[in-house]
C-alpha cells in the first residue's frame, strides 16, 4: 500500500508539472505574438496628441483671460501694455 501512495502523489506531481509547462509555453507564445512594442508607440503617441491639445487649450484660455484683463484695465482708464510686454510696476527707473 505505501508504494501505491507514493506513485499516485508522483503521478499528481508530473500532471501539475505538466500542466505548468503547458501553461508557462501557452503564455509564452501569446507574448511572442503581441505587438507590444507596437501597441506602447501606439499609447505614447496618444499620450503626446493628448498633451500637446491640453497645451493649447491652456494657452488659449491665457490669452482670452489677458484679453479680459486688458479690457477691465481700458474701462477703469488704466494704460494697458501691448501683449508680451511684462510690466515691470516698481516705479522708478534704472
Amino acid at each position: 500500500m505505501p508504494l501505491h501512495g507514493l506513485i499516485i502523489k508522483a503521478a499528481s506531481t508530473v500532471v501539475t508539472g505538466a500542466v505548468g509547462v503547458a501553461a508557462y509555453n501557452g503564455a509564452r507564445r501569446i507574448v511572442a505574438r503581441a505587438p507590444l512594442r507596437e501597441a506602447a508607440v501606439t499609447a505614447t503617441e496618444w499620450g503626446l496628441r493628448g498633451a500637446r491639445k491640453a497645451e493649447e487649450g491652456a494657452e488659449s484660455a491665457r490669452l482670452k483671460m489677458a484679453d479680459v484683463m486688458a479690457e477691465a484695465r481700458e474701462r477703469l482708464g488704466e494704460e494697458v501694455s501691448p501683449p508680451g510686454v511684462a510690466d515691470t510696476g516698481h516705479g522708478h527707473a534704472h
